[in-house]
């Protein structure tokens, strides 16, 4: 009789339980339903109409039919997205630049020097400013009569005549690729500048009882400890110049010719230019596709590369 009136008793405050866990799933759902909606409204349904779009021939003008692999057929044919797609792979190429110089950077204001705060205030500034307002800046830096570059490079007797930077086949490119560099170059450095800070000191006063010059405790000690944070960058970095779309568009607008037109840039064109909506459906999804495969890639890679530095 004691034993039934004991699971009884027990029994009574897990039913009790139930309708407050029920009621508290309830209110966490809740919560997440305005942002789960938001997500399927405006990432999930137009990624599935993109994708029916792209096996379709439709534009404001006709109805929609279905007309499949003939969007991607055009582009294996399409010498303007072949051009893009490489400019587009020498942008994401480009990152590793300014992360080597945003490790030196790094290196240089995380030692005892007079003045490092300001510094890596200066250094930082790039970052927080607008898009738009960096290749207004660079833009003007680069013009060919009233820039700074090409002024200082007169003054010094390096060029007898002014290099038309963002007309020219040649540098355009390099310039807009120069520009986002010194965009990006605070954020890595404040990534870099942490993991710095996260290595313990001991390792380098030891190493250099051992006997190991600078380069050697660079080698030995700050590049392994500092991967995860190198890995970052670098997937931040690739992802970032994928999409650079407004600093592309403002200072050269893809060109001059298609020198500096990236595959973002030819989606716009391609949709809001010449309205080829099915088309530019069907660019976007090999454009979404590359996305995906390099920032997997990039995670699979520093994934390998921080469990390895974790079991040294």
């Amino acid at each position: 009789m004691a034993s039934s009136s004991a699971a009884v008793s027990a029994a009574a405050p897990a039913s009790r339980r139930a309708p407050k866990r029920a009621g508290g799933a309830l209110l966490v759902w809740c919560f997440l339903a305005p942002s789960l909606a938001i997500f399927l409204l405006y990432r999930i349904i137009p990624l599935f109409w993109n994708i029916g779009l792209s096996f379709s021939s439709w534009s404001p003008l006709r109805a929609m039919r279905w007309a499949g692999l003939d969007q991607y057929e055009d582009m294996v044919h399409d010498e303007v997205f072949w051009q893009s797609l490489w400019n587009t792979l020498i942008f994401i190429a480009s990152a590793p630049i300014g992360i080597a110089i945003a490790l030196g950077l790094a290196l240089l204001v995380s030692a005892e020097i007079r003045g490092r705060d300001v510094y890596r205030t200066i250094i930082f500034v790039s970052y927080p400013l607008m898009t738009v307002a960096v290749a207004i800046i660079w833009r003007w830096l680069f013009d060919e009569r009233v820039g700074l570059i090409n002024y200082v490079a007169r003054s010094l007797h390096l060029v007898d005549q002014p290099i038309s930077f963002l007309n020219s086949f040649v540098w355009a490119l390099p310039s807009v690729i120069v520009a986002n560099i010194w965009q990006m170059l605070g954020f890595y450095m404040i990534i870099l500048l942490t993991g710095l800070q996260n290595i313990p000191p001991n390792l380098y006063e030891a190493a250099a009882i051992d006997g190991a010059n600078a380069w050697r405790r660079f080698k030995r000690i700050t590049l392994p400890l500092l991967k995860p944070s190198l890995f970052l960058c670098i997937v931040i970095g690739m992802l970032n110049s994928f999409t650079s779309f407004d600093l592309v568009y403002v200072m050269t607008g893809g060109g001059p010719g298609r020198a500096t037109e990236l595959l973002v840039t030819y989606i716009y064109k391609l949709g809001f230019s010449q309205t080829r909506f099915d088309y530019a459906a069907a660019v976007t999804v090999v454009f979404f596709v590359l996305l995906v495969s390099i920032a997997w890639t990039a995670n699979r890679l520093s994934g390998g590369e921080a469990g390895a530095v974790e079991r040294d």
